[in-house]
């Protein structure tokens, strides 16, 4: 059975940028407030012809280039978001189109902040017998959220990321997955109206019930309570030492959340990469978006163990192991990648 890895990757933020100061107002807080609770300085907003599809085919093409490859080499593309450009068709056929991809097969996963790593799990099944596969993370939350509302407005971006699958030398790759959902907690996180439960109306629009929604408190207990315990079982199953991992990439949530989490972890040898504070919470995108921001900075050599964390809406729990096997590429002007140490010495 071959081996399959990361090739690649690439990532898009969209321009306009949006600090502390333009939102907090609306919130009912300042700018200093913000950064003090969630460690985020300012975001990205996409912009009005933007939909989630073209954030997505700008991040898959940069991904492709990375990899050496085209499109016509693409034979699945895996698209995760929760915001995807309708109900249907899929997001990811909106980018099989936008970049050209002919022959590839295309799917849209919804696991909401988690959708990244049940992607790529996905993925490298699609691919164990050969080929190559699209993993990409985008989200678009500025145009589900309200204003009004500190508790989700001050928190999200938007943005794409993206990596190239495909076969690598033996030993390498990716090491495992472990998926775990939590249902009984679903209603910590959700848009309420717009699906087949509570279809969009006037009625729920004035109501703000297509709004994006969190119970801040409980996703937090959610988090500690229950990552920890994922990262645990998924290192156990790998046959993996703490003490094995490089690099710690979990889902960009909340900065002051992800240190707390980084400092409760035993994982003593690994960097955590954060993005937060110029991104904010990208959803399905944070975990992509922050990993090429590592490896575009050169933070991650050929061998290193790599360990991805989603968890988000659902309630959902993605964590992945990687032995790193795309090659360092050329720091970029102005790359930068923001890394913590772990280690409890």
């Amino acid at each position: 059975m071959t081996d399959i890895g990361i090739l690649s990757t690439g990532s898009y933020l969209p321009d306009r940028v949006v600090p502390n100061a333009e939102i907090a107002p609306a919130a009912g807080v300042d700018a200093a407030w913000i950064e003090r609770k969630t460690g985020i300085r300012e975001r990205r907003h996409a912009a009005p012809g933007q939909a989630t599809s073209n954030l997505a085919a700008i991040a898959a093409d940069r991904a492709l280039l990375a990899a050496g490859l085209s499109s016509e080499d693409v034979d699945h593309i895996v698209v995760a978001t929760s915001t995807p450009d309708h109900p249907q068709p899929a997001t990811a056929s909106l980018v099989q189109h936008l970049i050209g991809a002919r022959s590839a097969s295309a799917v849209d996963v919804n696991a909401v902040c988690s959708g990244f790593v049940y992607a790529l799990a996905m993925a490298q099944g699609l691919v164990r017998d050969g080929g190559h596969a699209l993993v990409i993370g985008a989200d678009i939350y500025s145009r589900i959220l309200d204003a009004r509302d500190r508790k989700t407005a001050i928190l999200f971006g938007d943005g794409a990321g993206a990596v190239v699958l495909g076969p690598v030398p033996a030993g390498g790759g990716v090491i495992g997955t472990r998926l775990r959902g939590h249902g009984d907690a679903h209603r910590l996180i959700g848009v309420r109206a717009g699906g087949s439960r509570v279809p969009a109306s006037v009625r729920s629009v004035a109501g703000g019930e297509h709004f994006f929604r969190m119970d801040g408190r409980g996703v937090r207990e959610f988090v500690t309570g229950h990552v920890p315990d994922a990262i645990a079982g998924a290192l156990r199953e790998s046959g993996l030492p703490a003490t094995a991992v490089d690099h710690f990439v979990p889902h960009q949530a909340n900065g002051v959340m992800l240190r707390e989490l980084g400092e409760a972890l035993d994982l003593p040898n690994a960097a955590l990469h954060l993005t937060v504070d110029r991104f904010a919470n990208t959803g399905a995108a944070s975990v992509p978006i922050t990993l090429d921001a590592a490896h575009r900075a050169g933070a991650l050599n050929v061998g290193d163990v790599v360990l991805l964390a989603g968890f988000g809406g659902g309630m959902n729990l993605g964590v992945g192991l990687c032995r790193w096997t795309a090659v360092p590429p050329r720091p970029e002007a102005g790359a930068e990648d923001h890394a913590v140490s772990l280690s409890h010495h």
